[in-house]
């Protein structure tokens, strides 16, 4: 170390002097920031003073980083010689010597470019720095890509980043290109023409779900398998404007059932949507008058709905008659076999079908005259076509009656009512006072198994008596709650709740979690309305006295239960 130095105040009024190669050949390729880095090293290069390059980095408002950074881009031009980098020690080198970086980039090779690459970063509102551009222009010197290749490569990345675009950015998206062997400008062309027509196209798609983010590349996958496997652009907007909200994962489930059924265009999605909304919402409104839950509406649809409106049914007739054959304790099968029949008869449109309803309705009551009177019958179609035939014998329901009254003891109740009934007809015996004589019932001898079957008819009309007094009181509950406005419409509510929310876990997932809110509050809101006519939820179904039978007299494993006294 020196004896001897400069003060303080003479080195401050001393030179710093920049050698003239270094403003002729390095200054003008390099930005403000290297620039200041350079002079300020070159100037602490001739202070006796230490100063370390973290103090070096906060006076010249930079991060360490970057002052890292920039002697890396000096020593590139061979200016300087990194000794160490933690700490960052660094040796300054006459710039007379320097055969480094940069390369002579004659100006005129790159002033067309220059102006076109410049007009895009005007556009999407960026101004990119000197060392930034010199990273394009050792790409280009570097790269076989043509320059119109790559202002088309700037431009797809303004498009997309718009005042977000970065020179790392556009470099990164151009040596991918570079990887996939596209060189020129009719290569990228073509890469760029069809990315960017699908990019329109999925921009749309993902309005009509409501999905509010830009396509990522591998959204790209899904609207290019659709198109290869033959459908029509109009045919997935179709789709995705029947979900209105949803993922691309649900719009593949639609396209598959479009695929299925051969919908491929625009018309014929549009019409095949139209009608698979239809088939659903029927689905569900049959399904819930029957008391049968549905998940998937899809196998229902296929299978029976299909058929019944084809046939001419509609929405409201089935509603109507789902109504009448739960009473009857009717599935989707069984349903489905009462309809072949009224087909067969020609009972199709909406007056047919109230005429059969309000006949059934008459002979469910009838029969549940008989029940009270036999004991258990079993509502069955069978049953009430042989009271509609009896009818229609002319036989009025006094005369039924009387017949029932004098079958109550008959082992098969409806098959002895019918042979006295068919004898009455025979006789012309119309009225109670013309019945003859013979026909009363008198003492017969019974065997065990006659007497067995007594035994059983009793305790089925035990549990009939039992099970039918749970069901009326609930229907009463029922009737007065329906004349509550703000019970129906809490009760209108769920049930729409139930079908939206059943349709959303097959097709919406996401919207699920949202349903269920909604329909938990419409629950509220019928509890509510039941509370102000001094009822509850409970009111509304059978309370049976057995609960482990439910008033059926058999347990679930198929055994008697005990609770039968008599």
């Amino acid at each position: 170390m020196s004896f001897c130095k400069y003060s303080g105040e003479i080195t401050a009024n001393m030179f710093t002097s920049v050698e003239n190669q270094f403003i002729v050949k390095y200054l003008p390729q390099a930005d403000g920031d290297a620039v200041r880095v350079y002079l300020y090293g070159l100037y602490l290069c001739q202070c006796a003073q230490d100063f370390d390059a973290e103090n070096a980095a906060k006076l010249l408002h930079l991060s360490p980083e970057r002052l890292t950074e920039i002697f890396v881009f000096w020593e590139e031009c061979d200016l300087v010689q990194i000794l160490s980098k933690d700490p960052l020690f660094v040796q300054y080198l006459p710039v007379n010597n320097a055969v480094g970086k940069p390369k002579a980039i004659r100006s005129d090779k790159y002033a067309d470019f220059n102006r076109a690459f410049y007009k895009i970063l005007q556009n999407a509102g960026k101004d990119f720095k000197p060392y930034e551009m010199q990273r394009i222009f050792e790409f280009l010197e570097k790269q076989p890509m043509e320059q119109q290749a790559f202002l088309l490569v700037a431009e797809y990345c303004a498009r997309k980043s718009g005042s977000g675009l970065s020179c790392n950015h556009i470099l990164n998206k151009a040596q991918k290109l570079c990887a996939e062997h596209i060189y020129t400008y009719e290569q990228a062309e073509s890469y760029f023409s069809d990315f960017n027509v699908h990019e329109k196209e999925l921009s749309h798609i993902f309005t009509l779900l409501g999905i509010y983010k830009k396509p990522r590349e591998e959204d790209y996958a899904y609207l290019e398998k659709w198109l290869s496997r033959g459908a029509e652009l109009k045919a997935v907007y179709a789709a995705a404007e029947y979900l209105k909200k949803g993922s691309l994962q649900t719009l593949d489930a639609v396209m598959d059932e479009l695929f299925e059924k051969d919908a491929l265009t625009g018309e014929n999605a549009k019409e095949y949507l139209a009608h698979r909304a239809e088939v659903t919402e029927v689905v569900f409104k049959v399904a819930r008058k029957l008391g049968v839950k549905v998940q998937n509406p899809r196998p229902y649809a296929d299978e029976y709905c299909d058929k019944w409106l084809e046939r001419g049914y509609d929405g409201e007739s089935l509603g109507l008659l789902a109504s009448v054959f739960m009473r009857m304790g009717y599935g989707f099968a069984e349903m489905d076999a009462s309809l072949d029949a009224l087909y067969r008869d020609g009972i199709v449109d909406e007056q047919g079908i109230k005429a059969y309803c309000a006949a059934r309705d008459r002979e469910m009551r009838l029969l549940q005259r008989i029940q009270n009177e036999c004991g258990v019958i079993k509502k069955t179609g069978s049953a009430l076509d042989m009271i509609e035939a009896w009818r229609g014998w002319n036989f009025s329901d006094e005369m039924i009656m009387e017949a029932a009254k004098r079958s109550a003891n008959a082992s098969h109740p409806l098959s002895y009512m019918n042979k006295l009934l068919s004898e009455w007809k025979r006789t012309g015996s119309f009225s109670i006072s013309e019945i003859p004589e013979k026909t009363a019932v008198s003492p017969v001898y019974k065997s065990e198994a006659a007497i067995a079957a007594d035994k059983r008819t009793e305790r089925e009309q035990f549990y009939a008596e039992r099970r039918q007094r749970a069901i009326s009181s609930a229907e009463a509950a029922r009737e007065k709650a329906e004349h509550s406005e703000a019970f129906k419409r809490a009760d209108a509510a769920l049930r729409k709740g139930e079908i939206e929310l059943a349709r959303a876990e097959v097709y919406s997932p996401e919207k699920a979690q949202t349903l269920r809110e909604l329909l938990e509050k419409s629950k509220r809101a019928r509890i509510d309305a039941l509370a102000e006519l001094g009822l509850s939820e409970e009111d509304l179904m059978p309370k049976f006295v057995c609960l482990k039978c439910s008033d059926t007299g058999f347990l679930p494993n198929g055994k008697a239960c005990d609770c039968y006294k008599i």
